[in-house]
This record gives structure tokens, sequence and C-alpha cells, in this order.
């Protein structure tokens, strides 16, 4: 079974080109299904599992208290484990066919008010080499709206300034262009002029944000910064850098950006996923109405 998890992650990772946290996740439920399977089911192979062994195994998990988000994940790697299986002619049926997912609550992002923005960005003290350094990474992540994980990848040959766009690459390694806004091109500049030549240690560092050490900035490592500066900014809405991006699509489209170049520069595969923040949007046309129409 090791094998056959170590072979599926192999191609998730080399087909797929899955993000190294994703590849952790897939592997992590796989190993728990086969540890009940074992354990539960008193199965010694794969190749035993019945639908009726898959269905027992996410009863189990709403029995536990495991939310609808993670059954459906769960089974998502299952399914996906199974037709790899299949397809590879290394199991002669797929148990999980058919089966439906849990249907899932879509929570709206929490988002920040541009006024709230406008005062995170100010926070970081642009007469410093750190805060210099900061001010780059807030103003790229609002101005572009990437990832925190595409954000700490990016290299110094996928901004241009000149041009104003950066290049990333999202999930399953696509890439694109997204635009780059003046005043994050500016932060970026000082940056480059003033603060990372002080940073870095290696001439051979080719990431564009690194941390104090003179290496590539981490996810945890920037994500203690946004906390840092949204306690000094007084914000007292939960935020995590990816608020930021949920702040950037939200005011595209309260301001009245098409949904599809949303979709573009998030990077989404699927444009529900965009539509999102169109609900968003609508609750605000409701507050709108609410306070405007005479018999509202």
């Amino acid at each position: 079974m090791q094998d056959l998890i170590g072979d599926f992650i192999h191609y998730l990772s080399v087909e797929r080109g899955l993000a190294s946290n994703t590849l952790e996740s897939y592997s992590r439920d796989l190993r728990q299904y086969w540890a009940y399977l074992h354990t539960k089911a008193r199965l010694m192979s794969l190749r035993d599992a019945s639908r009726a062994n898959v269905i027992s195994y996410l009863l189990q998990m709403e029995k536990q208290g495991k939310s609808p988000a993670t059954i459906a994940r769960r089974l998502a790697a299952l399914k996906s484990f199974y037709q790899f299986l299949v397809r590879e002619s290394l199991v002669e049926r797929d148990p999980t066919a058919n089966l439906e997912s849990p249907k899932l609550d879509r929570k709206l992002p929490k988002v920040l008010t541009v006024r709230e923005v406008e005062t995170l960005l100010r926070q970081p003290r642009t007469g410093t080499v750190g805060g210099l350094r900061d001010k780059a990474m807030l103003e790229v992540l609002y101005a572009t709206g990437i990832r925190v994980s595409e954000l700490v990848s990016l290299l110094l040959s996928d901004v241009n300034l000149e041009l104003r766009y950066v290049r990333c690459l999202g999930k399953g390694s696509k890439e694109r262009l997204v635009p780059l806004g003046s005043i994050a091109c500016q932060a970026v500049a000082d940056y480059l002029a003033r603060s990372r030549p002080k940073l870095v240690k290696d001439p051979g560092e080719r990431h564009l944000f690194v941390n104090h050490h003179g290496h590539r900035m981490t996810r945890q490592g920037f994500w203690k910064i946004v906390k840092k500066y949204a306690a000094e900014a007084g914000i007292k809405k939960p935020i995590t850098p990816h608020t930021l991006r949920h702040s950037f699509a939200t005011h595209l489209l309260e301001n009245g950006a098409d949904v599809r170049a949303v979709q573009e520069m998030l990077g989404h595969a699927d444009i529900s996923t965009t539509q999102v923040y169109t609900h968003i949007n609508r609750g605000k046309l409701r507050d709108v109405y609410r306070n405007s129409h005479p018999r509202a």
C-alpha cells in the first residue's frame, strides 16, 4: 500500500505539478484510509476494498465530527487515487465511483474594506531595510491578488517594472501574467534599490523577496509580518495573508471589473470559484437598496 501511495504521489508531482503542501495532504489522507481498512475492516489488500468499505470510512469520519469540507477533501483524494490505480491496471474496479461528496456551505471569504487595506499598507516603516521589503510585499499582494505561495516564489526575473506585470506559476504549474499597479511598482523599485542588496548574502540568490538571513522568504515568515502590521493598524477582523487576495478580488468586482478577467488574474481554473466574490457584491447591493429605496 505504501508503494502504491508513493507511486500516486510521484504521479501527482511529475504529471500534474501539484504543490508540496497538496502532495502532503493527499499522502496523509491516503495513509489514514489504509489504516482504517487494515485495522477496522481487517483487509490485507487494497484490492479487497469495496464500496461499502469506503462508505463505512466516510461515516466513521462523520461520527468523529469531521467537517463536511474535510470529508469532501478526503473523498476527493480517494477518487483521484482509485482512478490512477484503475488506469494503471493495479485494481480492477473503483469503489468510489458515483459516490457523491457532502454538500458544502460555501463560506464567504473575509475581506477588508478599502480604508482598512490602506491603513494596513501604511504600517511598514520605509526608513528601514525590513520595512521597505514588507511594504513591497504587501503592495504586490494587494495589487495582484496572487497567492502567498506564489508571492514568496517570485524570482527577480518574474517582475517587469517597465511593463508593469508579474509572472507567476499557479496550481498545476500554470503560468499567468498579472498587471502590477504603479504604487506597487514603485514599492518594489525602492526595495530593489535600497533594501534587498543589504539583505542578500549570496549573489546567486534569485528569489525576489528574502528574509533577514538573505534566504527566500517563507509563507510562515510572511504570515508573521501580516499579523504584526494588522495589529499595528488596529484591524480587529481575523486576517491572514489570503485576506488581501480576497480583498483584491472583491474590490475589483465592486468597481465594475469583469468576473472572467478577475478569474484569469486569480488563476482560478473554474469560474465558480471566482463567483463567490460576486455574492459579496450582491450583499453590498442589498445594503445599498435597503438604505436608499423609500419602500425597502
